[in-house]
Formats: structure tokens, sequence, C-alpha cells
């Protein structure tokens, strides 16, 4: 079966305006830290911190923007919100003053928080209970998130690096406002009036019916996997931040084809890890799909235990890749490239296995919410890894990657340890 098969149209339209926004995101991470450093005169330190604040803050603001969507205003209001909020901010980081750049993460901040948990929420909401196309769908929204981060670090990366600096969050302005425009035009068609009113309306049953004791069970595996998430995001964000630094200073990014010698924007490499996603996403997919028919397909927190341990040789890479730079200088593009290899494998088996597992687990008065509390585990590692970015100058790099290593791969088999326990909880969901 395609993975696309017989999939409902308005997934198509979540994907398309998804990869929108996600362009926008990721267009303006790959330049922020770059920006700071080299234009603001940040030192790597203080740029460090700013950065893991920004980061970790778009996904503390989901809990309040899941909050007012479950309890008043719904999702699809939220999310039109949000999208107009997030476009003020790119445009206004096209100006160069630090007040306009202060109040523009203060707006990307905000409407991430109306945009992000709602639109998977809506994305979830396509869906029966019990629709074996859920997991598949999620995959392919997945995907959307990572076609526009792909191309987001080409354009944006190219314009602010090469032509501007506010040339290249202006185009990041320009792919928000696409996502908002596809979204007004095709929500009625597509979405029919699914997620237009808040779970919370009085009267209603939903609000009404207490949480019985499995409910509140299944919540708790979502406190407790969201807990293992921030031992993942530290680490692997640390791709906006050490390891851009690492490509910027660390790797010899000069290339010769056919007589013709190019450096590779810094910024480029944030491309790598979403290319990956669209090349894998589909194995991962037809890997679960062949596993279930066999009755072999393993439970979500065995999944995430496989993403922790593919991160873990990821950052093994890095390892080696420092060791050779202090030997011998700058190191060869492939190192980054394998590392982000095994970054993303791990990435597909951690983050759209637990999008799709919050819409299964939470009750539905509950599901908005719950997935802001899935991203404010997004928010602690954030602020984590922002912080232990701020030490690379500090540290012997060698050292530095040991760190997230040996996180990873102690929260790995603590979670092992603890999955007989978290499928009791699951009471059958997968």
């Amino acid at each position: 079966m395609s993975l696309h098969h017989n999939q409902p149209k308005g997934l198509f339209l979540l994907f398309f305006v998804e990869m929108w926004e996600r362009f926008s995101y990721y267009g303006m991470r790959a330049l922020l830290v770059l920006y700071m450093v080299k234009y603001l005169m940040f030192s790597t330190e203080k740029a460090g911190r700013i950065y893991g604040w920004y980061t970790g803050l778009v996904y503390l603001t989901p809990l309040l923007g899941g909050y007012i969507a479950d309890r008043y205003l719904g999702q699809r209001k939220c999310i039109i919100i949000g999208a107009v909020l997030m476009a003020l901010g790119h445009f206004a980081m096209a100006f160069p003053s630090l007040p306009f750049f202060f109040s523009a993460l203060g707006l990307l901040i905000l409407g991430n928080g109306f945009f992000k948990p709602n639109i998977s929420t809506v994305v979830g909401s396509l869906y029966e209970p019990n629709d074996p196309r859920r997991d598949a769908g999620f995959t392919i929204f997945y995907m959307g998130i990572n076609l526009g981060a792909l191309f987001s670090p080409l354009v944006c990366g190219t314009l602010g690096e090469k032509v501007g600096w506010h040339y290249g969050f202006g185009a990041a302005g320009v792919g928000m406002l696409m996502g908002l425009a596809m979204y007004l035009w095709g929500q009625k068609a597509l979405l029919g009036d699914k997620c237009m009113k808040p779970a919370f309306i009085h009267g209603n049953r939903i609000e009404d019916k207490p949480l019985t004791h499995i409910e509140k069970q299944r919540i708790a595996v979502i406190f407790i996997m969201a807990f293992f998430v921030i031992f993942f995001w530290a680490a692997f964000e640390q791709a906006g931040s050490s390891l851009t630094l690492f490509a910027d200073r660390e790797t010899n990014r000069a290339l010769s084809l056919f007589g013709y010698s190019w450096e590779m924007p810094a910024s480029f490499f944030q491309a790598v890890n979403p290319l990956f996603i669209l090349i894998l996403a589909p194995f991962f997919s037809k890997l679960w799909v062949r596993l279930g028919e066999a009755q072999k397909e393993p439970p979500s927190p065995i999944k995430f235990v496989w993403g922790l341990g593919l991160l873990a040789v990821g950052f093994v890479v890095m390892i080696a890749a420092a060791a050779v730079y202090q030997q011998s200088g700058p190191v060869s593009v492939m190192w980054l490239m394998a590392a982000y290899f095994f970054h993303t494998m791990g990435e597909l088996c951690l983050s759209p296995v637990g999008l799709s597992l919050v819409t299964k687990l939470a009750p539905a008065k509950f599901v908005s919410l719950l997935m802001g509390t899935w991203f404010l585990a997004n928010f602690a590692a954030n602020f984590v890894g922002g912080f232990f970015a701020g030490n690379y100058d500090a540290m012997n790099h060698t050292l530095f990657y040991m760190i997230p290593t040996g996180t990873a791969v102690g929260a790995g088999l603590l979670l092992l340890a603890l999955t007989p326990q978290l499928r009791k909880w699951m009471h059958g969901v997968h």
C-alpha cells in the first residue's frame, strides 16, 4: 500500500501549510546564530544563550495556545492568529535594529504558540480513533515539515549570507504569508467543520465527563515520554548552534567541480537533516507497516529507545570529527553529513511517532493542551541545549560532544527499563 493511499484530502492542505511555516522557521533559524555573532557582534556565549531562549520559548507558548484553542477559540482560529503573528515577526527581523530584533523574536515566539499545537491537532482530527492510516498520515505531515526545512536554508541562507542578512529574514516572512494564504484558501473546502469550535463548550458532554482511570494512566504515559524527549532534543538541537559553528569554523567547505570553486555557506548544513528526512521517511513508514504485518512492530517506547541510540551514534561521529580537527585542521564535510544521517534516523524513530502517540492517548477535551504539553518538553530541551552550546568555545570539542552522547545512552537505557510498565498504562495503544 502506498504511503498516501486513501488519505483525507485535508491532510495535503495541512502538509503544504506546515511546509511553508517550517520554511519560514528554519530559514530564520539557519541565520540566527550567525547573524548575532557576525552582524550584531554578540559573543558566542551570548548568542548561544539567546538562541536557547528563543528555540525554547517557541515550545513553551504552545501550552498557552493549546489551552486557548481547547477552551475558547478552537484550533482553526488559533492557526490563523499564529500565522499572522509569525509573518509580522519575520518581517520585523528585516529591520536592522536591536528593538526590532527582540520584538521580532517575541512575535515569533507568541505566534508559534498559537500555530504549532493546533495544526498537529487538526491533522489528528482527520482520523477516527482506531484509523490505521493515522501513523502514515503523520509521516506524510512530517515530510511536509522537512520539505520546508530543506529549501529554507538554501534560499534564506544564501540571501542572508551572500546578499544581506535582512533579505534572508524577509524571504522567511514571504514563506509564512504563502502558508497563511493557502490555509485561508483551502480550509473550508478541505477541512469542513473540523476543529472549528473549542472542545470545552458550555453544556457539552466532553466538558462534563470526568477522566477515567485508563485516561489518567495514558496521560501519565504522555508526560513520561515527554521527559525522555527532553534528552533527545537538547542534543539534537545542537544543529542550530554548536554544529553550525563547527560547520563555520572547523569544516572545509570549499568545493571544486569542473574547475569552478565555491565555498558552501555554513547555513547550508541546516538543509542536510530535512533532505535525509525526505529520503528516509518513506522507508521508515514502510518498515513500521511491514513489522506490523509480521506482528513484530515495536511499541512506541522502544522506537524512542532506537531514536536515542541512533542520536548517540551521530555524536560519536562528532567526537571523532573534533579529534581529527585537533590533529590536522578543518575536516571534510562528510563528517557532518554522517552525523546528520544518524541523527535523522533517530528523529524518524521518535518525532512523528510521538506526535501520533499524543493524538492516540490524549482524551478528546485535552488534545491541544496535551499537544502543547508535549512541545513543552522541547522548551526545556532547547533551553538546556542553548545553555550547553554557550560553552562551546570554552570546552575541548571532543569532550563537548561526549556529553550529549552519554546523556542519550543513559536516557535510552532508562526508558528501556520502564517500557513494560508504560505498555501496561497505554492499554492497547501501540
